[in-house]
């Protein structure tokens, strides 16, 4: 029977764990506590007077400025950060909340989990490629593709905060990101190796796939050489990139099918470094996946021309063009993470429910056309389509296109900020404004909007202003105009209804 053991903190938190190992990381030894509410991973290795002042300063102030400010309690959920610092019998070892039960593997793998990861950890490599999903993940553990997009506003919402204080992860990659797709979760782990640029250097150069080019292509340099490059607020930029491409599209954006050395060694560091090419560049075709080097369960997920990244709409390949292209060899035009966050919150609202029941994705991005289907299972939408293009107010009297639309669909929810530019889905969101104002509906053939919350909702018709009380609906029609909130920042949106 494990034995429990006590000891304390370095701040003199009284801390307890069970003399039985349950796991080793790259680095550390891990423990639970009693209650298994925490774990402690004790280094294998003595860690240096800089590692230790690290672990202190990630523990204690850099802990403090992120939870202790406005909506800290939402970093919760988003991020495993270690709470205390601990030594025992000569070692350093980390504090840290156990993940959540959604992280871990519910049904595992196909063939009554042939692979045996029922249980496990929901590491995001799993779900990153197609091979992964299509051979080895049971139907159930690999969610829709609305979800990977819930998973990437929480990682790029992470990084933001991250990046905003200063702090770089420099090893971000699916190895250090849990994702669960079946509830749109994403969590970043293993926090205790941050960068903070001119006082804790890096640990590490990164995970393969995910190291930026100009760190990859630097490799070969001295640890001392000022041209060396290290992982920094830059290169997470690229990995984040990385990331949000492959949970959105299941294939990676440099490895395409050109080769540049026959010594496989050297031609994955000229490849992911130097020559490093986006493989849907619009102008150098050279590094595209060539349909004789996919394997049948990377389809169709390999095939950019069947898939390609345009279909994440608009919003997104525009980011992906500066990361992968402009950004790709200088970091200085990479988005950041608060480019991404927006991006994908609006690419949110651009989503349709697939009318095939049996497709995988559920969820596709409306493509501005008059005759919108779904791009992974090919079915067409049939009906009448609602599309509300907003509007915002500057001082109250003049609106002005925000680049902004709403997809409608049955029975979803209009939220504070669609009502009003100046709120914004993020941690900082009240509990009044996480509540929804109102609802679409499709009532006896047509689409209408029910008011549950909006005190001036307007219906503007042919030059008149019909007030539509709360507690009542209106009915959408092309052309139309309904004005949301007279507040400053309050919008205005034009319908219009796609038909086909």
């Amino acid at each position: 029977m494990a034995e429990i053991i006590k000891t304390r903190a370095t701040d003199g938190t009284s801390i307890e764990f069970t003399s039985q190992m349950i796991g080793q990381g790259g680095m550390k030894d891990v423990f639970f506590s009693p209650d298994k509410s925490y774990v402690v991973g004790f280094f294998r290795q003595p860690q240096d007077q800089n590692s230790r002042d690290r672990l202190n300063m990630i523990t204690g102030k850099y802990r403090q400025n992120i939870f202790a400010q406005a909506g800290g309690s939402y970093w919760e959920s988003v991020f495993c950060w270690p709470t205390h610092t601990v030594e025992f019998e000569g070692r350093l070892g980390v504090v840290a909340p156990t993940y959540p039960a959604h992280f871990f593997f519910a049904h595992g793998s196909v063939n009554n989990d042939m692979l045996g990861i029922q249980g496990r950890e929901k590491e995001g490599k799993w779900f990153a490629s197609a091979s992964n999903q299509n051979k080895f993940l049971d139907i159930r553990e690999r969610g829709n593709w609305r979800n990977y997009l819930a998973i990437n506003i929480k990682i790029a919402r992470a990084v933001r905060r991250m990046h905003a204080a200063g702090l770089a992860h420099s090893d971000l990659s699916y190895k250090n990101v849990l994702v669960d797709p079946a509830g749109g979760n994403a969590c970043i782990i293993d926090i205790d190796g941050l960068v903070v640029p001119g006082k804790f250097p890096p640990d590490v150069v990164g995970t393969p796939d995910f190291i930026a080019p100009e760190v990859m292509a630097s490799l070969q340099r001295a640890k001392g050489d000022p041209e060396r490059v290290l992982p920094s607020i830059a290169t997470d930029r690229h990995a984040l990139a990385v990331l949000i491409y492959m949970y959105l599209l299941f294939r990676h954006p440099l490895r395409g099918s050109q080769v540049h050395d026959v010594d496989p060694q050297r031609d994955e560091v000229l490849a992911m470094g130097k020559k490093a090419l986006f493989i849907e560049h619009p102008t150098d075709d050279s590094n595209r996946v060539l349909p004789y080097h996919i394997r049948p369960s990377e389809l169709p997920w390999k095939n950019t021309g069947k898939i390609p990244y345009s279909v994440g709409g608009p919003y997104l390949k525009e980011l992906f063009d500066r990361a992968f292209i402009a950004g790709l060899h200088d970091p200085s035009r990479r988005p950041g993470a608060n480019e991404w966050e927006r991006a994908l919150v609006k690419t949110n609202d651009l989503v349709q429910p697939c009318v095939n029941p049996r497709c995988i994705q559920k969820w596709y991005v409306f493509d501005n056309t008059r005759q919108p289907r779904c791009p992974f299972c090919g079915t067409p939408f049939r009906g009448k389509l609602p599309v509300l293009n907003l509007y915002s107010s500057r001082g109250g009297t003049r609106f002005m296109p925000d680049d902004h639309r709403l997809m409608v669909y049955n029975e979803q929810y209009l939220y504070p900020w669609h009502v009003n530019r100046n709120v914004f889905p993020n941690e900082k969101l009240t509990p009044e404004q996480r509540a929804p104002v109102g609802y679409f509906v499709r009532h006896e053939g047509k689409w209408v909007l029910v008011n549950q919350r909006m005190p001036d909702l307007t219906a503007i018709e042919s030059g008149t202003q019909r007030p539509i009380p709360i507690g009542s609906m209106v009915e959408l029609q092309d052309g139309q105009q309904l004005l949301l909130s007279r507040a400053d920042g309050g919008r205005l949106v034009a319908v219009q209804m796609v038909e086909s």
